[in-house]
């Protein structure tokens, strides 16, 4: 049987410590301490806790007593979900800013799929970066071909990092694997393993389809195929965007419409290409104006066709430039697409290759 890998590349983006990180956020005084969002009494739940209270054992499902005994100094915050879902929300922006293709799998995670890029491990940078900036909030990311490693690689470099898995790097990194860190291989799993004599990849790598299809099941043909790095589930977006934008800050305030209009043209190449990877176009331009005394101002303008090009994006946006004299210095300039002729994404092609695969994708 051949092993599959495609030219997919896949990001995972995971929150670090989601809940209680927004809480030590929006509490300073709580920056750095032991903090479980949830329930302390004798029927209380944690639902979340930070890294300070993990370092003592405090975990998610945990009851509060329990943790309140193995952490006695431990913070307990209620659970404020409309802040949660507010800050996701910010967070799922991001995401659509580089590609249609976000599949989230709940308030503080998702998976991206950015094939077609150069670098999906510079653009899951990026995004870990704008996040920070624009939340203050950590978040770590894994980058691979298929959901699977993507997910497994977001775990390696946690909190506040990232590991990208490359084709020629997937096979050897699952066979050193301890099984335990596979997904869908939990305690009970694990132990049945290592009583069968499988404690890494290599050693499940080992054993047949028809093995692990007597001894797990019907999971046995997805351990079979996880170790080898094949995993076809694609992106399921949940949601097509409303517009694709990009913007930029300047180090210094510019008050010229000449110096603005040189950067509207990086823009318009940079948006050009974001429409690209969304196979979308617009009738709708917005230019987004912020000053230096941090008042935004935006101008529209709604043509008869739909547009896409760096040409057509960089006349309209310098028509809305010069459309009013400006109110001050300029700190921010951005342009965005919206109405937009939104369709289904093309499939992308796959590809199969032997044991030890040769061919580099850039990652």
């Amino acid at each position: 049987m051949q092993e599959q890998l495609t030219t997919r590349k896949i990001i995972h983006i995971d929150m670090d410590a989601f809940f209680a990180s927004v809480e030590q956020l929006d509490h300073p005084a709580w920056k750095g301490k032991a903090i479980a969002v949830g329930g302390g009494g004798t029927r209380g739940v944690v639902a979340a806790a930070s890294y300070e209270a993990r370092k003592h054992g405090v975990r998610s499902a945990m009851s509060g007593a329990i943790a309140k005994s193995l952490c006695p100094h431990l913070i307990f915050a209620k659970p404020r979900f409309d802040r949660y879902k507010e800050i996701s929300n910010q967070i799922r922006a991001i995401f659509h800013e580089y590609t249609a293709m976000v599949e989230p799998l709940s308030l503080d995670e998702a998976y991206l799929d950015v094939s077609g890029t150069s670098s999906a491990t510079l653009i899951a940078t990026e995004i870990r970066e704008k996040i920070f900036s624009k939340t203050g909030l950590t978040a770590s990311a894994g980058i691979s071909t298929n959901k699977f490693l993507a997910k497994i690689a977001s775990d390696w470099n946690k909190p506040n990092g990232q590991k990208t898995l490359s084709p020629n790097e997937i096979l050897p990194f699952l066979e050193s694997l301890d099984v335990k860190k596979f997904q869908g291989i939990g305690a009970k799993t694990k132990l049945k393993m290592y009583k069968l004599g499988i404690y890494t990849g290599k050693d499940l790598k080992a054993q047949s389809a028809e093995f692990l299809s007597i001894h797990f099941g019907k999971a046995g043909m997805h351990y079979y195929n996880v170790v080898r790095g094949i995993h076809n589930s694609p992106v399921r977006p949940s949601r097509i965007p409303k517009s694709v934008g990009v913007e930029k800050t300047f180090e210094s305030n510019l008050s010229s419409e000449l110096f603005l209009e040189d950067k509207l043209k990086t823009l318009s190449s940079l948006l050009e290409s974001r429409l690209k990877k969304n196979y979308v176009s617009g009738k709708t331009l917005t230019l987004k104006l912020k000053y230096s005394d941090f008042k935004i101002h935006t101008r529209s303008k709604t043509g008869d066709y739909n547009m896409s090009s760096k040409e057509l994006l960089f006349d309209k946006a310098k028509e809305l430039l010069y459309q009013e004299k400006l109110q001050n210095s300029v700190r921010l300039i951005g342009i965005s697409v919206s109405n937009l002729n939104t369709r289904a994404t093309p499939k992308k092609e796959s590809i199969s290759v032997k044991n030890s695969p040769q061919l580099v994708i850039p990652f």
